[in-house]
């Protein structure tokens, strides 16, 4: 049975140079001067075949080889937001044994009932880039908020808690919180839980502030584009995406240049302006990154079948300068 650490097949290891190279092109290094941030949905991201390919009959379907890939996108990065890690943590292991002891990660449990989905939330770091300031926290509604008689108001917790921690990046202090949003039956279910954390996120940051922290959110927010219900839900309260960010496919779904077929389901946000603006932290470049013509290139899989070896969601990150 081979291993994460086993030298690679030769097709295996031609994906990997490639996709390497993509990352250098696409992804800035990182330097004394930025922070880069990153928040990616990896497909249900649990267990593990430790076969290099997948065969038909094995379950699940994500190998070695897909696992190489994620963790080669991940190590680009200072610290990264995950979403759909599960209970099975056995991928989480290898990708921990690989990257090393300059890597750590938080996590949540998982959370339980039929909506939370067996899911944890997760923030992966570069401990020779950032490392945690103190915070750690899973956010609940006050219970006098779920009491409102606002109709469309949220009437229960989150379906899966919103987890944040902070880290440190020389003496820039900035708060990550992040979840992932109920997907519902309909759109429409969606909108009390984006009013709710939009709120919860002006206010906390107004406070952050006074302390001269930063608070951005990020995550799978299950949002549409600029202009739909869900958008306005979810900027009502002056959360801003940066320009970088804005049309970008979300998924590996979605076919560029056809803007009708996007989804904006993950973000990156923040106040631009007023009492919760940033402090210390300058934009400098984003984006996301299209893994998929890197990967697996030597079958005939489909794209849903790489979504189960790599995931369905593209990692979405931005740069910042720090002061």
């Amino acid at each position: 049975m081979p291993l994460i650490h086993d030298d690679l097949p030769q097709n295996v290891q031609d994906d990997l140079d490639a996709l390497s190279q993509a990352l250098d092109l696409e992804i800035p290094s990182k330097a004394d001067d930025n922070v880069l941030i990153a928040t990616w949905n990896i497909r249900a991201f649990a267990s593990l075949t430790r076969e290099w390919t997948a065969g038909t009959g094995d379950s699940p379907k994500r190998d070695l080889r897909g696992l190489r890939a994620i963790i080669e996108i991940l190590s680009r990065f200072n610290v990264i937001a995950i979403q759909e890690l599960k209970g099975d943590l056995r991928a989480l292991r290898d990708t921990m044994s690989f990257l090393g002891e300059s890597w750590g990660f938080l996590m949540t449990d998982v959370t339980l009932g039929d909506e939370g989905n067996n899911e944890r939330l997760m923030f992966l770091f570069h401990r020779d880039r950032v490392r945690p300031s103190g915070l750690a926290a899973e956010l609940v509604v006050p219970p006098e908020r779920l009491e409102s008689l606002d109709e469309g108001a949220l009437r229960q917790q989150f379906a899966r808690t919103p987890y944040a921690v902070s880290f440190l990046r020389g003496e820039t202090t900035f708060i990550l919180v992040t979840l992932h949003i109920l997907f519902g039956d309909v759109p429409d279910d969606r909108i009390p839980e984006l009013e709710e954390i939009a709120d919860i996120f002006r206010d906390w940051a107004r406070r952050s502030n006074r302390w001269h922290h930063n608070l951005l959110c990020l995550g799978d927010f299950n949002t549409d584009r600029e202009g739909s219900p869900l958008f306005d839900a979810f900027t009502g309260t002056g959360l801003t995406i940066p320009e970088e960010l804005e049309d970008l496919p979300r998924t590996i779904f979605d076919d560029p240049g056809d803007s009708d077929d996007d989804n904006y389901y993950d973000q990156i946000a923040w106040f631009a302006a007023g009492s919760g603006a940033l402090i210390d932290l300058t934009v400098r470049s984003g984006g996301n990154f299209n893994f998929l013509p890197h990967v697996y290139t030597d079958t005939d899989l489909t794209r849903n079948s790489i979504s189960h070896r790599v995931s369905d969601h593209l990692p979405l990150w931005v740069e910042f300068r720090t002061d």
